[in-house]
């Protein structure tokens, strides 16, 4: 069918969703608004689905949900014949609650048993659901930091990670043979619940997850009596509870909240793109300081597994970086389990191959394996998971990307914001018994392992072209690759879809062994480097950019020069 005869079977068909009726109508004359929402599906990938809330084959709604949920009843069926189950949770965006109704719908008129949360949860939570009800997947609604027209759809499978891609391949191929309309089994979520195929998810379960996130603390001894205060922001997100139940637990008492990011709330109006990696989204958070003078702030994505922070300066509250951050717990944690004798025998810390170097001459001063993965978390969980096999989990420690993603403790297999803000808040009070702040802290390890300058630049490619100039990008960077970026030579290209590295110089070229992923990086001389990768969720291309100097001043210098030119490479 073409984009006009898909139009007109979703008038006749999507009679369900009064708000897909309407917004079908208002487009009855547009022909690119048409084109948008029907010239292809909804892709499923690896993450699930992400999309923009609405109607139509490309577009997030109660139907390409169902479809979708069809195509991973299937695969479960299938692979878990004895038992299936499935665990549900959702965040605050618009529909989510009602896409995990739906999706329970779905996998419940397959006869698969479903265990859902009875309210918004973070998705670590989702993830520490699977493994602890012994479920053989999970799901989780939520486009984590998109701004609000979006929602989305991710998978875990029965080791609580992301799906892997073989797992992928297999959900898409049967979503494939499901027809839009008609082909998913589906019953009433009343129905469901009173039938007791759907199950909510219990108190127990959400107190187990709260008390592991509490073990991994260090010094929560010394907190209470630390004096820290902190102005928190949800983000209008699922962090509200869990993140200051945890703070109240190690009894970090003097906790303001943003006021008007503290409720859920899918328009996020206060903040109209919810990523803790921009100043924009923890603006009213930065407001609040002024009065409030805490000395940390926190704020957390509206799934609750990023986290970005800001401390006080001589020139008022500045953030630090996910790199940063990770960086300063890889070091606090080393450091102090070192002191305590705690550290595991042969610790191992995992870290993408977009995240700081700097982590790498950390784990070298304590004798900790640090092993690098593609990028996303499930690669770091994956890591956890092959450690658990051979009765060795214990080694792992600490997991960060430079995307404000970090875990300590291996009782979930994704980013958990919620011990992320416990740890921060933990070493912040620690070394303020010490009379250090976080912003000295930060220095010291500068001074202690070089400064390194991490930035993220993103090149958004949206709309029916967007894909294709994205692969065009790839494609030319390979066939033409920069001899110099910034005034710097290249000295090595990785190209992690061809798994190879090429000395620039000799022209002699290694295999890289991690997975196939459409990946390339760019090693320049002075420790610099540029890392690019079309985004896996977004329809953009983001560039890492890394450089290193003797100061911050001289490494940012260098780093807006690299930049400049790379942008100028891509031809943006």
């Amino acid at each position: 069918m073409n984009e006009k005869e898909l139009y007109s079977l979703w008038c006749e068909k999507a009679t369900e969703d009064p708000d897909l009726q309407n917004e079908l109508k208002s487009i009855a004359d547009d022909e690119e608004a048409i084109k948008d929402r029907f010239y292809r599906d909804l892709e499923f990938g690896t993450g699930g689905l992400r999309g923009v809330i609405g109607a139509g084959s490309y577009r997030m709604n109660i139907y390409t949900v169902r479809r979708a949920t069809q195509g991973l009843a299937d695969y479960v069926k299938e692979a878990f014949p004895a038992k299936p189950s499935v665990a549900i949770a959702y965040d605050s965006r618009i529909k989510s609650d009602v896409f995990a109704k739906t999706a329970a719908s779905v996998l419940a008129a397959n006869g698969i048993k479903v265990h859902i949360y009875s309210e918004l949860m973070p998705t670590p939570m989702l993830s520490y659901a699977v493994r602890a009800l012994g479920c053989s997947a999970g799901i989780v609604i939520t486009a984590s930091h998109n701004p609000a027209k979006y929602n989305g759809y991710k998978v875990y499978g029965s080791d609580g990670c992301q799906i892997t891609l073989g797992v992928a391949e297999i959900v898409l191929k049967n979503i494939n043979s499901v027809p839009m309309f008609g082909g998913a089994k589906y019953i009433s979520f009343e129905e469901g619940v009173a039938d007791g195929s759907i199950n909510y998810i219990g108190k127990d379960v959400i107190d187990s997850y709260l008390d592991n996130v509490s073990k991994q603390g260090i010094h929560t001894d010394l907190v209470a009596s630390s004096g820290l205060k902190v102005v928190y922001s949800p983000l209008n997100g699922t962090g509200n509870k869990p993140v200051r139940a945890i703070l109240d637990k190690i009894g970090i008492k003097d906790v303001t909240v943003v006021p008007e990011q503290e409720y859920p709330d899918g328009n996020f109006t206060t903040c109209p793109y919810p990523n803790p990696e921009i100043k924009e989204a923890l603006a009213l958070g930065l407001k609040l300081c002024e009065t409030v003078k805490p000395d940390l702030l926190l704020a957390t994505d509206p799934d609750c597994d990023r986290v970005g922070i800001a401390v006080p300066s001589d020139n008022g509250y500045v953030l630090f970086t996910g790199n940063e951050v990770g960086a300063m717990l890889l070091e606090y944690i080393c450091s102090e389990k070192t002191k305590l004798g705690t550290m595991p025998a042969d610790p191992v810390a995992v870290k993408t191959i977009v995240t700081t170097d700097i982590a790498q001459k950390i784990a070298d001063e304590y004798g900790v394996k640090m092993i690098n993965v593609l990028t996303g978390f499930k690669f770091i969980g994956e890591q956890i998971g092959f450690l658990e096999a051979k009765g060795e989990e214990n080694r792992y420690i600490f997991g960060f990307e430079e995307s404000y993603g970090y875990l300590a403790g291996s009782y979930v297999r994704d980013k958990d914001a919620v011990v992320a803000s416990m740890l921060i808040c933990e070493m912040a009070a620690f070394y303020r018994t010490k009379g250090i702040s976080l912003l000295q802290a930060r220095e010291n390890m500068y001074a202690k392992y070089g400064v390194y300058k991490h930035s993220q630049q993103s090149f958004t490619c949206e709309g029916v072209t967007g894909m294709e100039r994205m692969k065009e990008i790839m494609s030319d960077l390979r066939t033409n690759t920069p001899k110099t970026i910034g005034g710097l030579t290249v000295t090595r290209f990785d190209d992690y879809l061809a798994s190879t590295s090429v000395d620039t110089a000799s022209g002699n070229k290694t295999m890289i062994t991690l997975p196939k992923s459409d990946v390339l990086t760019f090693v320049l001389t002075d420790g610099a480097s540029v890392i690019i990768r079309p985004s896996g969720t977004e329809p953009k291309i983001k560039a890492y950019y890394t450089t290193t100097g003797k100061t911050q001043e001289e490494a940012s210098e260098l780093q807006t020069k690299i930049a400049d030119d790379f942008k100028k490479i891509l031809g943006f």
